[in-house]
Formats: structure tokens, C-alpha cells, sequence
């Protein structure tokens, strides 16, 4: 179902630029005396009222202003995420970064367009249209990094429905906190969240909302990680306070679980090896002792360096990760075998 919505959204998008070319020649071929143009429709409608015309009666003809609230009662505002790839998650800087399709919905009674007789039952147009529009001026409040995909153009998708539905979709490159905690490394599992939020308006004058679909945060792809699976995504709504009232926030928060079968096999496995073989000097006896002493130091000195390669390539961290905490008994049992 997404697939099909993506790609008619990607068609919508080429079409965007003829429409914007468009309604730039149209306006600049416009008289003073001509308030609406009317044309055949593709579908064979006569006297229709074509986009261009549409646009310049609702945001030229009726006195609309895009600083004025559409509602007295305050704007709902529907929101999904399409989650389309997560790059990275960065263990010293407590970071991720991803690419993400912003979908927001909201109803503005000044844009109803069912009177004009329309050529289309909607528009497709672009972000100069949407400058020109009321938005509710949402943000990620605590994002290191944002900003709006602009190869080869800037990516925002605008359409307008007869009846004054706004559907505008943003495709955003972002980057996010993470609370990393590397106690139980590499076994560990770790959170990163977003908070997405009107910056301008408290929830009087905007209501933030998930959308009613069932999967509100979804995933365009699987995710593939180098070191990392995601698990969960759980979309949440909190109402916060601020000075200037409350404010509805919709928090994202993804759950990564570690991959530890490369760990186990670079660390835990060639210690454990280390180990047994350190064992050997049991079996020869209590008279050969250089023999012993030099497979004991040998399988010392080996898990020392082995252990030492590994932890050069781990974030460096204050406290202990639970792999350094199996060092000291595989130090301990080597020792045994040196004795």
C-alpha cells in the first residue's frame, strides 16, 4: 500500500515543476480584468476552473493571510513518519542520523476550492506555493542537525483538496540524541528519540496528533546497520509545559539492539581458545617446567595483545563494559595453567 502511495507521490512531484511553470506564465500573462480562467479539462469537463486560477482566487481574491490561524477552535494536525534509512548511529558523539519523509495534515477552511468548479479534484504544487500558505511551523525540538532535502530541488511536496485539506510532505535529512549506555557492550541495547512539535504554537492554536493510521512511524526499507538491528518504534503523544502554556509534543523512539556474533568471534572465542591451550602444560607434567612456563606465557601474552586490539577499536568510555569485565577471569584462568 505504501508502495503505491510513493509512487503516485513521485509522479506528483514531476508534475509539480509543470505547474509551477505554469502558473508563473499564467500570471504573467494575466489581465487585471480576468479573475479566473476557464478551459477544457484532459477528462473533457467544460468550463472548468484550471490550478492556476484556483490559486490566484484563494491567496489573491479573498483577502487570505498566511500569519491568520484557519480556525478560531484551534488546527488539528495529522502527522506521519516514513523512516526511508538510518545512516549511522555514532557512538562518541551519542548520535544517529537518518532520512526521513515528514507527512503533515490539517484542514483550512480559506482554501476550499468546491465552488470554483476545478479541472483536477486536486493540486499537486510546490514549496513556493507553500510560503505562501498557513503552516503550523513544526520542528524536531531536539535535533543536533536538520534540514530539508534540496537535491535537485528543494524536496517538499504541497496538495490541496476541494475542500481544504492540506497534505504537505517534507523529505528531511536529520540528526538525533541517543542515550548510550555501553555497560552491557556488546550485549547492550540502546535508545535514540526525536520530539516533533509546533515551535510557534501552544495546543490551543495547533493540536498535534499522530495519524489514525495504524503504523504512524513506519519504514520505507528494511533498516541495515553495520553494528545495530531496529527492534521496536514506538510514536508517542506528551503534553508538555512551557512558559507560554502547553505544548503537544510526538516523541519517536527507536530501539537498536547490538549484533555481537562479530564480537564473539574476534573476542570471546580466541580467548577461550587461548585459554585451553594454556591448559595443555597439565598434561606435561611437573618436571617439564621451561615447557610450561613458555606455554603459559605464551597464551598470556597472546590475550593480552588480543584483548588490547580489540578494546583499541571500542568507544572509550569512563566506566567498565561488560567485555572488560570477562577479562580479569580469562587473566585468572590463564595464569592457573602458567602455575
Amino acid at each position: 500500500m505504501r508502495l503505491c502511495i510513493l509512487m503516485s507521490l513521485s509522479a506528483s512531484l514531476s508534475y509539480c515543476i509543470f505547474i509551477d511553470k505554469d502558473y508563473n506564465v499564467a500570471m504573467e500573462d494575466e489581465t487585471s480584468e480576468t479573475s479566473l480562467l476557464t478551459t477544457t479539462s484532459r477528462k473533457g469537463y467544460r468550463n472548468c476552473t484550471r490550478d492556476t486560477a484556483i490559486i490566484d482566487k484563494l491567496l489573491n481574491g479573498t483577502g487570505y493571510s498566511k500569519f491568520r490561524i484557519p480556525r478560531d477552535d484551534g488546527v488539528k494536525v495529522s502527522v506521519e513518519f516514513w523512516i526511508q534509512a538510518i545512516t549511522s548511529i555514532n557512538e562518541i558523539t551519542n548520535d544517529f542520523e537518518m532520512d526521513i519523509y515528514i507527512n503533515e495534515m490539517w484542514m483550512d477552511p480559506s482554501l476550499n476550492f468546491e465552488n470554483l468548479n476545478p479541472c483536477k479534484q486536486n493540486l499537486s504544487l510546490n514549496h513556493q506555493v507553500l510560503d505562501r500558505l498557513w503552516t503550523p511551523n513544526s520542528c524536531f525540538i531536539n535535533s543536533k542537525f536538520a534540514e530539508i532535502h534540496d537535491s535537485p530541488f528543494k524536496n517538499v511536496f504541497l496538495m490541496l483538496y476541494p475542500n481544504g485539506t492540506v497534505w504537505v510532505n517534507y523529505r528531511v535529512n536529520v540528526k538525533g540524541p541517543c542515550s548510550l549506555s555501553l555497560e552491557l557492550f556488546p550485549l547492550d541495547i540502546q535508545e535514540c528519540f526525536l520530539i516533533y512539535e509546533s515551535f510557534n504554537y501552544n495546543n490551543q492554536e495547533v493540536q498535534m496528533r499522530w495519524s489514525e493510521n495504524p503504523n504512524p512511524v513506519a519504514t520505507m526499507s528494511p533498516i541495515v546497520l553495520p553494528d545495530f538491528d531496529l527492534i521496536k518504534v514506538s510514536p508517542t503523544l506528551v503534553t508538555a509545559p512551557y512558559p507560554a502554556g502547553w505544548w503537544d509534543e510526538l516523541h519517536v523512539r527507536l530501539t537498536f539492539e547490538r549484533r555481537y556474533i562479530w564480537y564473539f568471534m574476534q573476542a570471546y572465542l580466541p580467548t577461550y581458545l587461548t585459554i585451553f591451550i594454556s591448559w595443555i602444560s597439565f598434561s606435561l607434567g611437573p618436571r617439564a617446567i621451561p615447557a610450561r612456563t613458555m606455554l603459559g606465557v605464551n597464551a598470556l601474552l597472546a590475550m593480552i595483545f588480543q584483548f588490547g586490539n580489540i578494546m583499541r577499536n571500542l568507544p572509550r568510555v569512563s566506566y567498565i563494559k561488560a567485555i572488560g569485565e570477562k577479562f580479569l577471569p580469562f587473566l585468572v584462568k590463564t595464569l592457573a595453567g602458567c602455575s
